[in-house]
This record gives C-alpha cells, structure tokens and sequence, in this order.
C-alpha cells in the first residue's frame, strides 16, 4: 500500500463500486427531497416529509417493522435448518458428499420465478400442501399460506437456504478436526465438544450467512410480490409501488435511500461482531 502497488490493483473494484453503487445512490438523492404533486410531477420544493413519514406514520412504520421481522425470522429459519446439513456436509467422509452439495446447490440452478411460482401451486387453498395437511385429518378446513407472512416465510427460507450452507461449510471446513478430537481426547462429550469448541469457533461464519441472508431478505422483490401480493408490502415492494404504480419517485427515493442506510448499518454492526467473534475464536 506505501508504494501505490496496493491501491492501483484496488482501483478496479473501487471504480466498479462507484459506478455501480455509489453514483446511482447518489442520483436518488436529489430527488428524494422534493415534493410530488399528482398531475404535476416532482416540483422544486424542498421538503423531508418522506423521510419523516418513515419515522412517524403507523402504516410505514408497520411496513419497516414487517420488512425487518421477516428478515430476522427467516435468517434464524435458514441457520436453524442449515446449520446441521452444513455441519454433516463439512464433517461426512461419504463418498456422496459431492453429490449431496450438488443438491443443496441445485435450487440456485432454478430462475427464481419459477421456484416463487412453485410455492404459489403448493401454498395455494387447493394445493398440495393443504390436500395433504386434511388427508392427514391435521387440520378441516385449508390454512391460509398466501399473500400473509407464513408463505414469505416458506419461500424466502427455501431460496436462501442454500446460501446460509455454503457459508458455514466453508466455516466449519476451517475449523481442524483436531481441536475436535482433543476436546474429546481431555473427557468431553460429543454435544459439550460441538458447544464449546465447534459452535464458537464457527460463529464468524453464523455471522456472515445471517447478515447474507438477511440483507437479501429484506431487499428482495419477486417473492414477496408473488408470495405477498399487492396487498401484503415490505419495503422492497412498497419502492416498487412508489417508483412504478404512483410515480411518486420522491418518496421511492427517500425509502430506497433509508433502505439502503439500513443495510449498509447493519453490514457495519456485523462486520464488528464478526472480528470480534474471530478474535475471540
């Protein structure tokens, strides 16, 4: 870095993230502190009554509140379900651990509509999910699985599964399998081994695939449309609906941008936790 070698091989991405991220933020900007008028369009008023909005009306904090919950329930969905078949994956001498990988991979290979649509035929009233739940006499009448928070749910973990997996594979692959065995060795059991020594040392990779996959649940746009509907919003889908349906592009802006700061705070926090978390291991 003293000689200038280091900052001309960073110039590249440095570039790319400004042309890519930085300029088209900064282009939201402007726009997000002037009003809207209907018929009209965005005037040279100067206001921050969109912003304010997000911090003060119910319906928006509701939305906020809704966006940030499902991203926390299905970040602790895909850690809860993902870590053991990361753990086995990580650990399993099999010869068909490649194979077993390839399957966890393999909703990846699906376009993302197709996967949203697939649930859309199993959540539906008549789909297979509710036809097998009253086969089974579980439940009399169909449960309502769409356009509510149980069928983003469902979906957003069953896309994002995989990405908490290889994230902790690869944690739990750096992890010597000695250490293991030498907690064994000195008397301590498999569960109080895998508690002690296993979980700790793998918490900076529990910390990069939650704040992965929350990141991408609270941005994403498909599924919740899909899943959701018009009626059910998250922020992704509200911007959606300021940009594209109300053309009111200043308040898309202004909730674009704090959806953006959010984001950008909460990769900061846990970029903190994660050095802690690997200093400690």
């Amino acid at each position: 870095m003293r000689s200038g070698r280091g900052w001309s091989l960073l110039m590249p991405a440095v570039l790319l993230l400004v042309i890519g991220f930085v300029v088209p933020v900064g282009m939201l900007v402007p726009s997000s502190v002037h009003r809207y008028v209907p018929l009209v369009g965005i005037t040279s008023e100067f206001t921050l009554a969109y912003y304010v909005r997000l911090v003060t009306d119910s319906y928006y904090l509701e939305i906020v509140g809704r966006t940030l919950a499902l991203g926390a329930v299905v970040t602790l969905a895909t850690l809860v379900i993902g870590y053991p078949v990361a753990f086995f994956l990580a650990r399993t001498r099999s010869r068909w651990r490649n194979w077993l990988t390839i399957l966890v991979v393999f909703p990846l290979l699906l376009n993302l509509v197709v996967r949203t649509f697939g649930w859309i035929a199993l959540l539906a009233q008549n789909g297979l999910v509710n036809q097998a739940l009253q086969a089974l006499g579980l439940v009399e009448s169909p449960l309502r699985l769409l356009f509510n928070f149980a069928g983003l749910l469902i979906g957003l973990t069953h896309i994002f599964l995989p990405f908490m997996v290889l994230v902790l594979i690869g944690a739990i692959q750096n992890i010597p399998r000695e250490v293991e065995d030498a907690a064994r060795v000195l008397g301590a059991s498999w569960g109080s081994a895998f508690v002690r020594v296993t979980l700790p040392l793998s918490a900076p990779g529990i910390v990069s695939g939650s704040i992965l996959v929350f990141v991408l649940t609270i941005s994403a746009l498909v599924t919740p449309r899909l899943l959701g509907g018009p009626t059910y919003q998250v922020m992704s889908t509200l911007i959606y609906d300021e940009f594209l349906a109300r053309l009111n592009w200043p308040a898309g802006s202004a909730e674009a941008l704090s959806l953006t700061v959010m984001v950008l705070a909460l990769v900061f926090v846990s970029g903190l936790l994660g050095r802690r978390a690997g200093g400690r291991a």
